[in-house]
């Protein structure tokens, strides 16, 4: 897929918003802004969405339009995300939150991920003949999905405590049945993600049809995959929504749904049991945050690997960035070396907080970071770091309310498709995030019942003086924290709006999206005598296209916290949108 083809929805889509005056909007004056396409960077006074979607965005700006909250908005887009972008996200998957409030001044942090089935051993695996847990199929789709669960902590949170109750929870799902039951247009990012994943000659990874559920739901009848502009419906899953919008979570965890999806999973010797189901909770939890240029970077503790983006800003901390420049080779080597440090103790270290000490004072503590930027050289790139092999696909989704309530929500399947089973009367494709679990009992991410694993999903909030000034974040595994530290760096040091930060030329060192490499990916954007130098001094660089959905897609808001007014940015390496009015 040419990464243009995705600009025009888009481009279309806000152009339709600013003709209806949902958005105001200003070409960003920076230097990665090249086309209209790319440059678009709403301006709005009172709420601003973004999301990898337009559709999705539009679903929040609507529910922010009728009276709800920032957590309302966020729950109308991510929903409507788990129907249209179901290769990224669905029902069946996790997810965690931060969430900015603006009343109490206070940032929550939620990790709505599920725990390792009662059943899913490593025993148990290992009499089947197994030496790693398989990445497809009904024994990857070992934890409980956490998202539902999310969406109801953080909605009874809002409604509790925040200055605007906002709207009853079955409002939030209309876009969301609307588009299952009656159809939506399929993106060029679904498209192709489609095509990839119906490949009859890879029996075990992308050969997801011959998963009868997933045929069933994501394909056309004749068993081959959508094009871009073909409509797909998704009945059996807006009847799970009826279900979830009329009686809430508990359905989903307690009543029928479960009931259908621990029914097919048995049937087919899954590892979930209704007693999981049943069991499982969304969890308050302490958010991370260390200083950044008198900013606070926020961000969430393991089992994420949140402490891993903390750590690269505070490393560089220790580094003028500014003095290094903007695109420079000095730049790109700061930043990959600064990310080898903090990998290493996220891959030592990152597990359930529940079942190994994780020293995290130590680990994003002043002196840690004076000394991780004291053995960055200069001249001559590090040893590469072994990964976990951390890879992901997964949405993230940035809300800011007329109040200032704020939220960065991030949510995911793992690879993309999941686990390829979506059973029987449910239209929920699960997940397969437990399939990263390690069958070595000596290992720090092993497999355990009621454990949850490294997650490599992590939202980021940026505040300055107790206000959100950056709201932000991306999918792409490992390039999680490299992303949120190229836009933090890009709008804190170099002065960039949002749109030209995240537009902004990226890398990726590690793996992401089911890759077996573990190189330094680096957009062709870059100038070559750059990437001749970042070789020289030992990267092993591969170029990728100018634009390329490897670095995942990314988003963010900007508060201005003299004028107050909302800058949001989308990434035009996918189909997403950034509203507002």
């Amino acid at each position: 897929m040419k990464p243009l083809k995705s600009f025009a929805f888009s481009a279309m889509a806000l152009s339709l918003l600013m003709a209806t005056g949902a958005v105001s909007a200003e070409k960003s004056p920076g230097k990665y802004c090249d086309t209209p396409s790319r440059c678009i960077n709403p301006i709005t006074k009172y709420g601003a969405v973004t999301s990898p979607n337009y559709l999705a965005s539009v679903a929040g700006l609507e529910v922010l339009q009728k009276g709800g909250n920032a957590v309302d908005a966020a729950i109308a887009v991510a929903s409507t995300m788990n129907v249209v972008y179901p290769q990224m996200t669905t029902l069946g998957g996790d997810n965690f939150w931060l969430i900015y409030n603006a009343k109490t001044k206070e940032v929550k942090a939620l990790n709505a991920s599920g725990r390792a089935g009662e059943l899913a051993t490593i025993d148990f695996y290992k009499k089947k003949g197994y030496d790693k847990i398989p990445s497809r199929g009904y024994l990857a789709a070992n934890t409980v999905p956490g998202t539902v669960s999310g969406w109801d902590a953080a909605h009874k949170y809002a409604r509790a405590n925040m200055s605007n109750a906002g709207l009853p929870w079955k409002d939030l799902f209309d876009s969301a049945i609307l588009y299952s039951q009656k159809g939506f247009p399929v993106t060029a990012s679904l498209a192709r993600w489609e095509e990839i994943n119906v490949d009859p000659k890879d029996s075990e990874f992308r050969n997801l049809q011959r998963f009868s559920g997933f045929k069933q739901t994501y394909l056309k009848p004749d068993g081959s995959p959508y094009k871009v502009g073909e409509i797909m419906k998704l009945p059996q899953l807006a009847n799970t929504y009826k279900l979830i919008a009329e009686k809430g979570a508990n359905e989903f965890y307690r009543g029928s749904i479960a009931k259908k999806i621990v029914a097919d999973l048995q049937k087919h010797g899954g590892v979930l049991t209704l007693n999981d189901f049943a069991k499982h909770t969304a969890d308050w939890v302490e958010p991370l945050s260390v200083d950044y240029r008198g900013y606070k970077a926020y961000n969430l503790p393991p089992n994420t690997q949140g402490m891993a983006s903390l750590e690269i800003l505070n490393i560089l901390n220790n580094i003028d960035v500014k003095k290094l420049g903007e695109g420079t080779t000095d730049y790109y080597h700061v930043m990959v070396e600064a990310t080898k440090q903090a990998f290493a103790d996220r891959d030592k270290y990152l597990t359930d907080p529940k079942e190994a000490k994780i020293p995290l004072d130590f680990l994003l503590s002043k002196q840690h970071g004076k000394d991780q930027a004291a053995r960055i050289s200069m001249s001559k790139a590090a040893a590469t770091v072994k990964p976990l092999d951390p890879k992901g696909d997964t949405v993230w989704i940035g809300v800011v309310d007329k109040d200032g309530n704020a939220v960065s929500l991030i949510q995911s399947i793992y690879h993309d498709f999941g686990s390829g089973i979506v059973p029987e009367g449910t239209g929920v494709l699960l997940q397969n995030r437990g399939s990263f679990f390690s069958l070595d009992p000596a290992h720090i991410n092993h497999l355990k019942p009621g454990k949850r694993t490294f997650h490599t999903l992590n939202a980021a909030m940026l505040l300055k003086d107790k206000k959100p000034f950056l709201v932000y974040g991306t999918m792409g595994g490992e390039g999680q924290p490299q992303t949120q530290a190229a836009i933090a760096t890009r709008v804190v040091d170099f002065g960039m709006f949002p749109q030209d930060a995240v537009a902004a030329p990226r890398w990726l060192h590690g793996r992401t999206w089911g890759a077996a490499s573990n190189d330094l990916k680096m957009e062709g954007r870059i100038p070559q005598a750059t990437l001749d130098e970042m070789k020289r001094r030992g990267h092993p660089v591969a170029e990728v296209d100018d634009y390329t959905d490897t670095m995942g897609h990314a988003g963010a808001i900007m508060i201005d916290p003299e004028t107050n007014l909302r800058y949001s940015a989308t990434d035009p390496r996918g189909d997403g949108l950034a509203v507002g009015y």
